[in-house]
């Protein structure tokens, strides 16, 4: 019986139904099969990107999916009939930017963190995401670290053969891009000798860079081509030129001695700023080893009041305590100022990332009662032609005498459509703004129009310098570590002071130049003069009521919001550069 069950069904007594249940299972199957075999292959496919290809497959593959997500979602969502709903879409879009950039991690978290240096052409529910994309990240394990000395030196980090004497397993950081071990290089006679900081790059790194890159590039031009129709792409190729430099250690290296050089030949900063020695035969490529410094890094900030001896702005008065350090926050800020000013003006040579974290302040070597401040991470850096420096030291001083001539060429030199947000006072722009009236904007409309006036402010960006991008970020995060301080020093006039000494110091200025810098310099001192009672005048009010009040930084804060809105519609975020 079991047999006569089992046995197929003869051809000529199929009925119809039973040919259709046949071709569903054998469809079925066909279907299961398939699925299983890309399953399998995918799966295969995944684990040789991973171990083999650093994930480049699958970080791009997450790239060009997010970016496509974006581009349907402004082209079906960003239109007049749904104005109401378009800061949930700019708020959909940065929370989509934010994870790609922090989940694929490595050079996104620097894709990330130059678009937040340009906050404020964002949307402002962009803005403040991207004050929170911190050059930070998990360590790797130790045993990824060691392969990497191996392949470098052939020998282990410690040990009878190895590199250093000690090694300290734990990294006591860990960026996007490498981690810093501390460890002991071996002494002349055998025994231990100095405490080193050891920075290895993370072994995914150089794989994912190129491809990195690329898909930055791609999308870029997609955007500006395809999707915004803005011009956007005109910074990549800068920007790829100096990320590709910051992979090279031996670069990192040179360029920390050569800071070192022209801060040792400056006689007002050789004893006030200290670059560590880095040891150039226990580095390579992709490992850098450099004198472990001792102090309070500036991101620690109850640290480095504690060390001058000063209060807390948060804490009552009665935690106030004599100066144990003479000058304190105010040197501290004094001399960092002092430092990128020399860099940006007479150097040519500037820094680009002096956040808090990478400046140090210590008690002097040989002066235990003096300080010294100590900038480390020396991988990016950007130089300045002389004809910028002339140009940007030009512009400083304009602005604050309010040269209009000198606004207007410098605005034309780079090509900039727009010079008239440079050419009037906020209070002028306000008043101005205030006299056009009209009804209020929707949102697409306000949009629309902030579009339009950037198209026309970048008229010409192949004359725009390029440089602009770091220099800006420079100035901003100098502004929020005095911020972070209270603002003890008067930034706008120490630098508004350097720029005009700089071009006092030009040597291709003609003549007829220097009769027309003589003119406006009563004007220029008037103001300074005008700025620095302003900035005394806040800190007296603020002494007199005993209260926390808004900083000179946080007014002028506010001030360039104010003019950023009244004159071009950019609504800009009070925390958009936090961090």
């Amino acid at each position: 019986m079991y047999y006569f069950l089992r046995r197929p069904i003869p051809r000529r007594h199929r009925t119809f139904s039973t040919i259709v249940s046949t071709q569903r299972v054998s469809i079925s199957g066909a279907f299961l099969r398939g699925a299983g075999y890309v399953t399998l292959l995918g799966g295969a496919g995944y684990v040789i990107d991973r171990e083999f290809n650093a994930s480049t497959i699958v970080r791009n593959l997450r790239t060009f999916w997010t970016c496509a997500i974006i581009a349907a979602d402004y082209k079906l969502n960003f239109t007049p009939g749904k104005s109401d709903s378009i800061s949930a879409l700019h708020e959909r879009v940065g929370d989509r930017l934010l994870n790609l950039f922090s989940s694929n991690g490595g050079l996104y978290v620097k894709f990330g963190q130059a678009i937040g240096a340009n906050a404020a052409l964002l949307p402002k529910p962009m803005q403040a995401k991207f004050s929170r994309l911190f050059d930070d990240a998990p360590q790797v394990p130790f045993a990824d670290i060691a392969r990497v000395l191996q392949e470098e030196f052939g020998r282990p980090p410690s040990g009878p053969d190895g590199i250093f004497a000690e090694f300290e397993e734990t990294a006591v950081a860990s960026a996007s891009i490498a981690q810093v071990h501390r460890a002991r290089l071996k002494g002349e006679d055998g025994g231990p000798g100095d405490w080193v900081a050891v920075k290895i790059q993370k072994p995914a790194v150089a794989k994912q860079m190129e491809p990195d890159l690329a898909a930055f590039r791609a999308v870029m031009w997609i955007y500006e081509h395809w999707v915004f129709d803005m011009p956007t792409y005109f910074i990549v190729d800068f920007i790829c030129d100096h990320l590709r430099p910051e992979l090279d250690f031996v670069n990192e290296s040179q360029n920390s001695i050569h800071t070192a050089e022209l801060v040792a030949q400056d006689s007002s900063l050789a004893e006030r700023v200290y670059i560590p020695k880095v040891y150039p035969e226990y580095s390579t490529k992709r490992v850098l080893t450099a004198e472990w410094i001792r102090g309070v890094r500036l991101s620690d900030r109850q640290g480095i009041l504690k060390l001058m001896g000063e209060p807390s702005i948060d804490l009552p008065s009665k935690s106030m305590t004599s100066l144990r350090s003479p000058g304190g926050t105010k040197w501290v800020m004094q001399t960092m100022i002092d430092l990128f000013n020399a860099q940006i003006f007479r150097w040519g040579w500037l820094h680009c990332d002096p956040h808090p974290g990478n400046i140090f302040v210590r008690p002097h070597p040989l002066h235990p009662r003096r300080l010294q401040l100590v900038l480390i991470d020396h991988g990016l850096y950007v130089k300045l032609s002389p004809e910028f420096r002339r140009q940007y030291a030009e512009l400083w001083k304009a602005l604050l005498s309010v040269d209009v001539d000198t606004l207007l060429r410098v605005a034309k030199e780079w090509g900039i459509g727009a010079p008239d947000l440079f050419a009037s006072s906020p209070r002028q722009q306000k008043r101005e703004n205030g006299r056009q009236g009209g009804p209020k904007l929707s949102q697409y409309e306000a949009s629309m129009r902030l579009k339009g006036k950037l198209r026309n402010f970048l008229v010409d960006t192949d004359k725009m310098p390029k440089e602009l991008v770091f220099v800006g970020r420079n100035m901003r995060i100098v502004q929020g570590n005095n911020q972070m301080l209270g603002s003890p020093v008067n930034r706008i006039k120490i630098i508004g002071l350097t720029a005009a000494d700089a071009i006092a110091r030009s040597e291709d200025l003609s003549f007829s130049g220097r009769v027309r810098e003589r003119f406006h310099e009563g004007v220029f001192y008037t103001v300074m003069a005008s700025i620095d009672a302003a900035f005394w005048l806040s800190h007296a009010w603020k002494w007199i009521t005993g209260s926390v009040v808004d900083t000179f930084e946080d007014e002028l804060d506010r001030q360039m919001r104010e003019v950023a809105k009244t004159q071009y519609g950019i609504d800009i975020d009070p925390s958009a550069y936090d961090g």
